[in-house]
């Protein structure tokens, strides 16, 4: 029997079918007005997403980065807590459904799973694409204003909020993260890997540590972030392959590119956080590694691990931005 295609290679197949009969030039200006949204400020009351062509817009360019971004961050939470598999989940935010996708990769098998959103046309298209999904065919798709008037099961096991903080007021942003931490047991936020982004991601993350969670990644602890305010941000990558559409919109002659984002994993969970984390791409010089960590004792260091480290020093050129150090099997 022939084993099934991983959950983003099904994703993609479905995706390609989108933007059949919609003309090169209106998808392209549909993305070129979501970008100009996605990096500035939406009230509120305003949906991103109008209509079935900003949403095959939308999900044919954005859906495989965001994918990309959640998973690696839900890879980060499996790892920190390496005996759970959550029962149910909801995807705040979620439009086409880009979180409930990377949850099915990193979790396989069934579950009950919710999205709210309040674009009826994302919530359309996202139900559509996951009939290719087994684990996504009982999904709930639910038209809800993302706020302080939103309510959430009592109790949920996972919830995800990715790439929304920034389309809310401050006040809503509070509620909502207020919100989520009230009904799950895990909370995973993810953000562009902006400063901004980061900004909203420290907020959220200060607001869950105060509702008595723990910070599973990516940080190896739940004090205050070692980072000066202003003066740097955390975050990282994820690599995506372009599709025709990303190439059209950017030009651009290689066959991926790199997502960069900002994201908190907390839990009510027993947790063991990675030792230390990679915050910056590794730099691979003449038999040595340089590696720019986030220690436990709330420090930033640079480690340089040479040769004479031996299996360390392997690991260390085999070690990616956003990996936990050391390696467990090191």
């Amino acid at each position: 029997m022939t084993a099934p295609a991983p959950p983003s290679e099904t994703l993609r197949a479905s995706l390609a079918t989108l933007l059949d009969g919609l003309p090169p030039k209106q998808a392209a200006q549909a993305v070129d007005r979501l970008i100009a949204n996605y990096r500035g400020a939406t009230p509120t009351d305003t949906p991103i997403l109008r209509d079935r062509a900003d949403v095959a817009a939308y999900a044919a360019y954005r859906m495989p980065a965001t994918f990309e971004a959640v998973h690696a961050a839900l890879e980060a939470l499996a790892e920190a807590v390496p005996d759970w598999t959550p029962a149910d989940h909801t995807d705040v935010g979620g439009g086409t459904g880009a979180a409930t996708w990377a949850v099915s990769a990193t979790w396989p098998g069934d579950r009950a799973v919710t999205v709210l959103d309040w674009s009826d046309p994302a919530l359309a298209l996202g139900r559509e694409i996951a009939l290719a999904n087994p684990a996504l065919k009982d999904a709930r798709w639910q038209r809800a204003r993302i706020g302080k008037d939103l309510t959430l099961p009592a109790t949920t096991d996972l919830v995800t909020v990715s790439y929304v903080l920034n389309e809310l007021t401050p006040a809503d942003r509070t509620a909502l993260v207020d919100t989520a931490a009230a009904s799950a047991r895990s909370v995973v936020i993810v953000e562009a890997g902006t400063p901004a982004g980061y900004a909203r991601v420290i907020e959220a993350r200060d607001r869950l540590i105060a509702a008595g969670f723990r910070v599973a990644a990516p940080c190896p602890h739940s004090a205050a972030c070692p980072i000066a305010p202003g003066e740097d941000w955390c975050h990282f990558s994820a690599r995506v392959s372009r599709s025709s559409l990303h190439r059209q919109v950017k030009g651009g002659s290689l066959p991926y590119e790199d997502e960069k984002f900002s994201y908190v994993a907390a839990t009510r969970l027993p947790v063991t956080p990675a030792p230390a984390r990679v915050i910056r791409r590794p730099q691979i010089r003449k038999g040595q590694v340089l590696l720019d960590l986030c220690e436990p004792d709330e420090q930033l260091t640079r480690r340089t691990i040479t040769k004479r480290h031996g299996d360390l020093y392997k690991a260390a050129r085999d070690t990616a931005w956003g990996d936990s150090w050391p390696p467990a099997d090191s």
